[in-house]
Parts: structure tokens; C-alpha cells; sequence
């Protein structure tokens, strides 16, 4: 879709949220979740910060998850396994993860430190289904709280954009 025509969507209200990340813009149409929701379909967003943000101001009994790596130094050894990133790319990955840190894990309702992918999906699982849980080695903690074995610091008070 070009700038144009995705210009258009959020102009006219149809895009739920939207991001520019890399000089591209993404972004989930209002229609296609609703269309679940009205199946009575659950809808699970994977979306950057500003985009749950945006998400969480427009419909404040949406369910919300901080999904985080259980360091910096563990997110930066996970790029380093996926190869092909330039040392440019992983040091500003890495700096924009430690701001959207810094501003977002307190601003959710759930936060989960993605420290085992079995355990994670079992805490996400478990959050979706109402019971929160430490089982299985799971970390996760509920707003506004910090999570257990991280160390994020709170970042500025609430974003404009939020």
C-alpha cells in the first residue's frame, strides 16, 4: 500500500493503530479485528509500544502484555544468533528496546520477561485464560509493579502520545 492510501486509512478513522518503524509505516485495520471480535473471536495484536499505546487509550478494557527479554545483554546475544544484523543495526535495536523499557513495562497490565519461550507461552496462556501464574519457572508480574528479575527504570511520566 503506498504512503498515500495508508494516509487516507487513519485519516478516515479505519486504522486501529500505526507505527513508522525503519521508515515504514504498519498498522492494523479497525474492521479486520472487529470482524473477529464480532465472531466472538479472541484477537491477539503484536504491535510496537506507540501502537499499543494507542490500543490501550482507545479501548482501556483491552487486555495488555509487556513482552520482555530478561536483559539487554540476553536480547543482544539472541540479534547476534540471528546474523545477518550489522553491528549499526544491533546497537540501535538495543538502544530502542531500552527506551521502549524505560517507557512502557509500567504502563501494562501484565508484564512477561521472555526469559524461556515454553515458560512464556505458558504465562501469556495463562494470562489470557484469567490466571496469572509463576508456574513452571514463569516470571511475571502484575502492573505497577516491577518484574522479577529485570531491572527496568521507570521512564517519563505518561507520553504525549498515550
Amino acid at each position: 500500500m503506498d504512503d498515500e492510501a495508508f494516509s487516507e486509512l487513519i485519516e478516515e478513522g479505519r486504522v486501529m493503530e500505526w507505527a513508522e518503524f525503519a521508515g515504514n509505516r504498519y498498522g492494523t485495520l479497525r474492521d479486520e479485528v472487529f470482524n473477529y471480535l464480532d465472531a466472538g473471536q479472541d484477537v491477539l495484536l503484536d504491535v510496537e509500544l506507540n501502537g499499543a499505546f494507542q490500543v490501550m487509550s482507545a479501548y482501556p478494557d483491552a487486555l495488555s502484555i509487556f513482552l520482555m527479554p530478561p536483559s539487554l545483554d540476553e536480547l543482544e546475544s539472541r540479534m547476534r544468533g540471528r546474523r545477518g544484523m550489522t553491528e549499526a543495526q544491533i546497537a540501535t535495536r538495543l538502544k530502542l528496546a531500552e527506551a521502549q523499557i524505560e517507557r512502557g513495562w509500567h504502563r501494562f497490565a501484565h508484564v512477561v520477561v521472555n526469559a524461556d519461550l515454553d515458560n512464556t507461552v505458558a504465562a501469556i496462556a495463562g494470562i489470557l485464560r484469567g490466571q496469572p501464574s509463576r508456574a513452571h519457572g514463569a516470571r511475571t508480574a502484575v502492573h505497577p509493579g516491577p518484574t522479577p528479575g529485570a531491572t527496568p527504570v521507570p521512564g517519563p511520566k505518561d507520553d504525549a502520545e498515550a
